[in-house]
């Protein structure tokens, strides 16, 4: 093989591609070609343009390339930055999502407290007022009993004034009585008999000696009553201490 002429092999691996692409570059660009014994081969200035093409074809290739890898890092980049933006929005969302149920839990709790409060201080008047009520009612059973009492009380006042009442009229009965009997003995002893008039002297001794049993006997009867009537002072006594009580109840 001459030196001035390159078969498309020894081109594409001085290129360092294959065949198959030098073969496109040479239909593509119409570069010419010649045919030694039954190969094709490309002189210096087919070799030279054939080159210059794969050159600017590389370095075309390259920058697509590159634009391509560009593109697809500026898409990459662009697919990161909207993922991280969707996930900081959907973590934005979140937070947001977790606040609203927060302050709805919050404002659930709140609501909830408020109404045990309410509930309570509801129970707490109505204890109150049930108290109340229980204190009133256990009041009046108070003053009714007191009434009561003081009633009974005044009966015994009433009754114990009766029997005062009766005593004292006992009483001046009794004092009349003594100064009757004691008028019925002044008078017998002043009765002086002559001795000459003796003969019926033990006929009017007897009957001032009856008239002296009548008065003791009136007296003995009176007595008697009154011991009736001290008998029934322990009832007296008690009926004062009802009427103090009265008194303390006012």
């Amino acid at each position: 093989m001459s030196k001035n002429v390159k078969t498309i092999k020894e081109l594409a691996d001085e290129l360092g591609t294959n065949k198959t692409r030098i073969s496109r570059i040479i239909n593509k660009n119409s570069i010419p070609t010649q045919k030694i014994k039954n190969k094709i081969v490309l002189e210096d200035n087919s070799v030279s343009l054939i080159r210059q093409y794969f050159k600017n074809e590389t370095q075309q290739q390259n920058e697509t390339q590159q634009q391509n890898e560009t593109q697809q890092q500026n898409e990459t980049q662009q697919q990161n930055e909207t993922q991280q933006q969707n996930e900081t929005q959907q973590q934005n969302e979140t937070q947001q999502q977790n606040e609203t149920q927060q302050q709805n839990e919050t404002q659930q709790q709140n609501e909830t407290q408020q109404q045990n409060e309410t509930q309570q201080q509801n129970e707490t008047q109505q204890q109150n007022e049930t108290q109340q009520q229980n204190e009133t009612q256990q009041q009046n059973e108070t003053v009714s009993i007191l009434r009561t009492e003081l009633d009974k009380a005044h009966s015994h006042i009433e009754k114990l004034s009766n029997l005062l009442d009766q005593q004292q009229r006992l009483a001046l009965q009794d004092k009349k009585l003594l100064e009757e009997y004691k008028s019925e003995i002044n008078e017998l002893k002043a009765l002086k008999m002559p001795r000459e008039d003796m003969k019926d002297g033990s006929s009017i001794r007897g009957e001032a000696q009856e008239e002296i049993e009548r008065l003791k006997a009136q007296l003995k009867l009176s007595e008697e009553e009154r011991n009736k009537a001290k008998e029934k002072e322990p009832v007296k006594a008690e009926s004062k201490k009802w009427w103090h009580f009265g008194r303390n109840v006012k």
